[in-house]
């Protein structure tokens, strides 16, 4: 059976689903029409995925269970977490009788060692809460998204996620030291080493961190934690623009001795949606500019004076020019408040009609090239679009989001995605760019993907792939075809 084969049912699937039912249990199933639609709502509404039924195993043996009858059968399978992914990634095709693979069920915290700075947690534990267990120790789990109270562990490896603070803790393949994984002829394969010195052969964990569920299905992992900050600075900065932003990183990098935290770029248009559209935004400066920064500073103890630091670097960068105006949060209310502001921008985008999304990143120094480029191109093309680019230009990671035309018609904007997606696409990768920064390629990306790999990339990838998973019947059509 090919990826993109249509599933010809002669009777698997009720074979599957009775004998998972008898090795399972009944409470793995869930096949009822009304009971399955959180499992195939895709958050954007691209696709209207289709599955017979969902899996929900409650240990790494019933996955292995799992995985062992559909390799038998022939029967695809799709690894989902929390399904809050923006790409297609955790959902079905349509028609192609894909079992889903949920592994929310499956959410122990297995084990905490405050001493080694490691955590072992099960696929299904919701971010949020390992954030939680490591505060009760005293410790930092540093991955924090949007989604952190609704997404689940699993996905967020499988994803290599991001988020707010990769620039000083990296993403997920930086916060792992091991994996439990299940291979799809449902071998346990147990790297749950907790070792942050292990050279005895090929790091196997990374090809799991990253994988998309297209080599196995990860089961549970150890992650690393962090001292927790003591004392930490908010500032929201009106900037000259894009280039002022990054001579400001490189300053505050230098100035603070690399606490910064987080270095989030916002256009005036996204405030001013936030401002229109959700309730309790501020505005924090006293008159409008075209570009601001919301800039985090973290120290290790209290009262380091780290207020008082990003103040006087910020007094600097204002004598010389790069900054137009700034306000420091001066209590943990009003610093809410400015991160707020971050969070709306997000929700109010969704009020102003459709929006043509992009989760692209450049190097660091490349963010205003790309911008004025990337920004040209899509005017030229759609007249009166409104282009909202925003997020992490402290590792280069910017969601160029487009909204549509004022008046204009939301399918028919819509319709012309990919088309900008092409153009967009092609300016990060000459800018030697990213077209998936933090949200993986899932279904939407595998095309366009192709485009920019080099060829010996992608048979790599399908060598890999190959070895691993030779029926294809992991995640099919997911990342490589």
């Amino acid at each position: 059976m090919t990826d993109h084969a249509p599933y010809q049912d002669d009777g698997r699937l009720k074979r599957l689903k009775d004998s998972l039912i008898e090795r399972l249990g009944p409470q793995a199933i869930i096949d009822q029409p009304d009971d399955l639609v959180p499992y195939v709502t895709e958050r954007r509404g691209r696709y209207k995925p289709q599955t017979p039924f969902v899996v929900r195993p409650a240990s790494t043996q019933e996955v292995s269970e799992t995985l062992k009858l559909c390799t038998a059968l022939e029967v695809p399978i799709v690894p989902q977490g929390g399904n809050t992914g923006l790409v297609g990634g955790g959902v079905p095709y349509e028609g192609r009788g894909e079992v889903i693979l949920n592994l929310g069920r499956m959410n122990k915290i297995r084990s905490l060692d405050p001493d080694n700075y490691s955590i072992t947690v099960e696929a299904g534990c919701i971010l949020q809460r390992i954030q939680e267990a490591a505060a009760d120790v005293d410790r930092l789990f540093p991955l924090s998204l949007g989604a952190e109270g609704s997404c689940q562990i699993g996905g967020n490896l499988s994803t290599n996620a991001g988020g707010i603070h990769v620039i000083r803790y990296g993403n997920m393949r930086d916060l792992v030291l091991g994996v439990e994984a299940v291979l799809p002829d449902g071998r346990i394969w147990n790297g749950l080493r907790s070792l942050r010195k292990d050279n005895t052969g090929y790091d196997l964990k990374q090809l799991f961190i990253g994988g998309e569920g297209t080599l196995g299905v990860v089961t549970a992992a150890v992650l690393k934690l962090f001292a927790r900050p003591r004392e930490t600075a908010v500032a929201f900065v009106a900037v000259q623009g894009p280039e002022a932003a990054v001579k400001l990183l490189g300053d505050l990098r230098r100035a603070s001795g690399e606490a910064v935290l987080a270095f989030e770029i916002i256009p005036r248009i996204a405030l001013d949606f936030a401002l229109k559209h959700v309730a309790g935004t501020i505005d924090p400066l006293g008159q409008p500019a075209a570009w601001y920064i919301l800039v985090e500073l973290a120290a290790g103890r209290p009262d380091s004076g780290l207020g008082d630091l990003l103040e006087e670097a910020l007094s600097e960068a204002f004598e010389s020019e790069l900054v137009l105006d700034a306000t420091v949060a001066r209590s943990e209310t009003q610093a809410q408040q400015i991160w707020f502001i971050r969070e709306a921008i997000v929700e109010a985008q969704k009020h102003e009609g459709g929006s043509i999304k992009h989760d692209v990143s450049v190097p660091v120094a490349a963010v205003p090239r790309f911008l004025e480029l990337a920004t040209a191109k899509v005017r030229e093309m759609i007249p009166g679009i409104r282009p909202v680019p925003f997020g992490h230009l402290g590792d280069g990671n910017i969601h160029f989001n487009l909204s549509q035309p004022l008046g204009a018609d939301r399918e028919a904007y819509l319709a012309q995605w990919e088309v900008v997606n092409e153009e967009v696409h092609t300016i990060v990768h000459a800018l030697g760019g990213s077209i998936s920064a933090e949200h993986g390629l899932g279904r939407l990306k595998l095309e366009e993907n192709k485009r920019f790999k080099e060829p010996i990339e992608l048979e790599m990838m399908r060598a890999i792939k190959a070895v691993f998973d030779p029926k294809g019947l992991m995640n099919p059509g997911k990342m490589i075809d």
